[in-house]
Formats: C-alpha cells, structure tokens, sequence
C-alpha cells in the first residue's frame, strides 16, 4: 500500500510543483487571456465568434472534423477551461497539456499549408504551441496557486 501511495505522491508532486520564477506568470496572463477568448468565441460566440452551432458547422465543413459539435465542444471547453486554469495557477501542467493538444490539432488540421499567419499559417497558433509548452515544463511559477498547493503540502 506505501508503494501505491508513494506513486500519487510523485504525481501529485510532479502535476502541481513549480520553480519560484516569475519569468511564468505573464506568460500565463497572456496565454490564459487569449484562450479565454478563443474559447468564448467557439463556444458563446463572445468577442465576435461564431458560437458552438457556428463553429461546430466550420469545423465539420472546412476542417473535416466530424461530427463538428463533439469537435467544437472539445476546442472551445477546452480552451476556456484551460484558460481559466492559466490565470488561475491551478493545474497549470494539466492545462498547459490540454493546449498543447488543442493548438497542435489546429497546426495539422488548419494552419500547415503555410507558415505566415496572413496566408492561414501556423505562425499564430506555433506560438501558442511554444507558450503552452513551456508551461507544462515549467509549472505555473511563484505567483500560482499551484505554487501555494505544493508549499503548504511541503510544509
């Protein structure tokens, strides 16, 4: 059982520990905002978005992502979740894992046919890619709640 034990216990460890850095945090302020945004547009169609019956269709359509509501739902929640994940510090490995995933289905799925984003490019969303990965590497850094989590756990 201690074996068992000592396993979740390193993941946890691992999942929320973070450096004392604050090099993370506007990092993930400006990623976290973004994404909030993304994810508002494709879901409730905030700050000019087409909504989740809108980017639903987009996504079945131009993307071949079918059936286009599970698609739009799984983007749009995720990026909204993971954003908020982001602002928050909490979690930030996880979420930061969570865009990762997201950014680099839009990479192969929307953006290889070019590389600038005024021709439809992956410059945009290779960016976010290098934030978010950055942050499942580093943690969300001193000013995160994960940073509190691992403190008081430590304590």
């Amino acid at each position: 059982m201690k074996a068992k034990q000592r396993v979740y216990s390193n993941l946890f460890c691992w999942l929320f520990q973070t450096s004392s850095t604050l090099a993370f945090f506007p990092l993930r302020i400006v990623l976290g905002i973004i994404f909030f945004a993304h994810g508002a547009q494709k879901l409730f169609g905030w700050f000019g978005g087409k909504g989740l019956e809108g980017t639903a269709s987009s996504f079945a359509e131009k993307l071949h992502l079918v059936p286009g509501i599970f698609w739009a739902t799984l983007a749009g929640g995720g990026e909204f979740l993971g954003a908020v994940l982001l602002l928050l510090g909490f979690a930030t490995r996880i979420a930061a894992l969570n865009l990762v995933i997201i950014m680099t289905v839009a990479i192969f799925t929307a953006h290889l046919k070019a590389f600038f984003v005024h021709d439809g490019g992956m410059e945009y969303a290779l960016s976010l890619w290098a934030g978010a990965f950055a942050l499942l590497i580093g943690g969300g850094g001193s000013l995160s709640l994960d940073k509190v989590i691992t403190r008081s756990k430590n304590s």
